[in-house]
């Protein structure tokens, strides 16, 4: 589910739709959470997708860390990827905001963290943006990635508790204890590096 302070805005004819801010996020919200409306396929079930079908799905869903793909009910499918993300995904099933979004401003993540460790997924070619050379996203860019990804997900759990929090009821029961000491300081977020290897060997 995505935060309900955002709306789906025209971005340009090559890009199409993305999320956009209608008030402020504040840094260490929760802004989109995996729930039970969403909806999860088997890699295999996909693979056996007639092509019109599968073009959407591989369009609008991510890669799930065991060969699934998810894709969101609500407007958060279309949560656009960029090189500066002001949105860090975390390893406990919802993204924060990374820094305060404005109103206006588009909500974007770097797809990299959904194709990291896939291996057989096709790179994700994606516009250069200003002061980035980034034109490709490999299923190998966290190997590169992932300390930025881990101190923006380590800066934005320390505003957790300090912001307002629509969607914290939706977090996993089994996650819960294990958020709540991340965002009191008593513990450290999971290293992405460790979880993509982890989902590699498996």
């Amino acid at each position: 589910m995505i935060h309900p302070d955002t709306e789906i805005r025209f971005v340009s004819e090559k890009i199409g739709v993305g999320v956009f801010a209608r008030k402020t996020i504040h840094k260490g919200t929760i802004v989109c959470i995996l729930d039970d409306l969403d909806m999860v396929f088997p890699g295999e079930y996909v693979r056996s997708l007639d092509p019109l079908r599968k073009e959407i799905i591989l369009k609008y869903a991510y890669a799930g860390g065991d060969g699934s793909y998810v894709l969101y009910w609500d407007h958060g499918r279309y949560l656009n990827h960029g090189a500066f993300p002001n949105v860090v995904t975390t390893p406990y099933g919802f993204d924060l905001a990374a820094r305060d979004i404005l109103p206006g401003e588009e909500l974007r993540c770097d797809y990299a963290v959904f194709y990291a460790g896939t291996g057989g997924d096709a790179p994700f070619e994606c516009a250069t943006e200003e002061g980035s050379s980034r034109s490709r996203v490999k299923s190998d860019d966290y190997l590169y990635l992932y300390k930025q990804w881990d101190q923006a997900a380590r800066e934005a759990f320390a505003r957790f508790n300090l912001v307002d929090q629509p969607l914290r009821y939706l977090i996993r029961p089994d996650l819960v204890e294990k958020v709540s000491a991340i965002a009191a300081g008593l513990a450290e977020p999971d290293s992405y590096l460790t979880l993509h290897q982890k989902s590699a060997e498996s």
